[in-house]
């Protein structure tokens, strides 16, 4: 049945307390084993990288168990049933789910998050602007953001695959928009491809001065992807009743020791504002609800998005470390067998 077909998968070779680098991870090939009943065999076309990866195999607490050593390093994928003896999948279907770093996935579906039926558009937004990144940005924003026409919206990491959308859906229900970013190109990106109506350069010398002035009237909702001295220094303009949503912590490399720093509480009590961590699996259950709404946006023009897509498994190891480098333009993607 499976043509003696051999299956490279990405595994977890060691434990890093950081930001994961290519040789924690080693490739292997191994045989695909035959489909038993009620199993079906997907073949991925695109794997998925993402911040969260990080947590997802260090050593530290995480909302997640760890990836074990040896084991497929856990990801979002996106191909076609090739095989199957699941009466709920049929050969052609597209599927995406968390199918790992590997050529193939045999599987009873459990790890399938939805069959992917928007066919006049490229599989690999199911990873990315219609998969977990356009699906953060929307249940971030409108359910823990609550934004309100004529707010001030602040997105950190605003060229990213997360914060790019966040911005957009801002600017669709009525608010304005400030984008932080790193380095020059990144706020053009903000700027011009994403419509943010300002951005500003984390790096820049004078980035508290330029944020005081981007925020007159302070920030009403911070959707947060670094925590760290960015997240510092907006707490200090959060306006009355601001709403803060906790969705990352990319400036945090290690929680060996905890990391710590300014304190919020006092801000958060003088402007009566909340701060809420917020995880896309809490709603999980209203997946479909948020890719009908983006997939029309991206249908319209309304909502734009920018991929960058790499060809070859053997790039995967080192991928999240270049994501922390700040080396991506875009939802990082590794693309298999040319596109098939």
């Amino acid at each position: 049945m499976n043509e003696q077909r051999i299956n490279r998968q990405v595994v977890l070779k060691s434990r890093p307390l950081g930001i994961p680098q290519a040789s924690h991870f080693d490739i292997v090939a191994r045989p695909i084993p035959e489909l038993a009943e009620g199993e079906l065999l997907v073949r991925n076309d695109f794997l998925s990288v993402e911040p969260a990866m990080r947590g997802w195999v260090n050593a530290a607490a995480n909302y997640s168990d760890a990836v074990g050593i040896g084991e497929v390093m856990r990801a979002f994928a996106a191909g076609e049933v090739v095989a199957s003896k699941h009466a709920g999948y049929a050969l052609g279907d597209k599927v995406m789910g968390m199918l790992g770093w590997q050529d193939y996935c045999v599987t009873s579906g459990d790890p399938i998050r939805r069959k992917v039926r928007e066919a006049d558009l490229p599989l690999s937004l199911s990873l990315g602007i219609l998969g977990i990144n356009g699906v953060t940005a929307y249940f971030a924003l409108t359910e823990v953001g609550q934004p309100r026409p004529g707010d001030t919206v602040v997105v950190s990491t605003a060229a990213g695959a997360v914060g790019s959308a966040v911005g957009q859906l801002a600017k669709l229900a009525g608010c304005r928009t400030v984008g932080i970013a790193g380095g020059a190109e990144k706020v053009r990106l903000c700027l011009e491809e994403f419509g943010f109506d300002e951005a500003i350069d984390y790096k820049d010398p004078g980035f508290q001065d330029r944020l005081a002035t981007a925020c007159p009237n302070g920030v009403d909702v911070y959707h947060d992807n670094t925590g760290g001295p960015i997240s510092d220094a907006v707490l200090s303009h959060i306006a009355k009743g601001a709403r803060i949503v906790i969705c990352g912590t990319a400036s945090v490399s290690s929680w060996d020791p905890w990391p710590t720093g300014p304190r919020p509480e006092r801000h958060l009590l003088n402007r009566s504002a909340r701060m809420q961590g917020f995880l896309v699996w809490d709603y999980e259950h209203r997946y479909e609800e948020a890719v009908s709404r983006l997939a029309a946006w991206v249908r319209s023009g309304d909502l734009r998005y920018r991929e960058e897509i790499i060809d070859g498994m053997e790039h995967a190891p080192g991928s999240i470390a270049e994501l922390y480098a700040g080396a991506n333009t875009g939802k990082r993607v590794i693309r298999l067998g040319s596109g098939r």
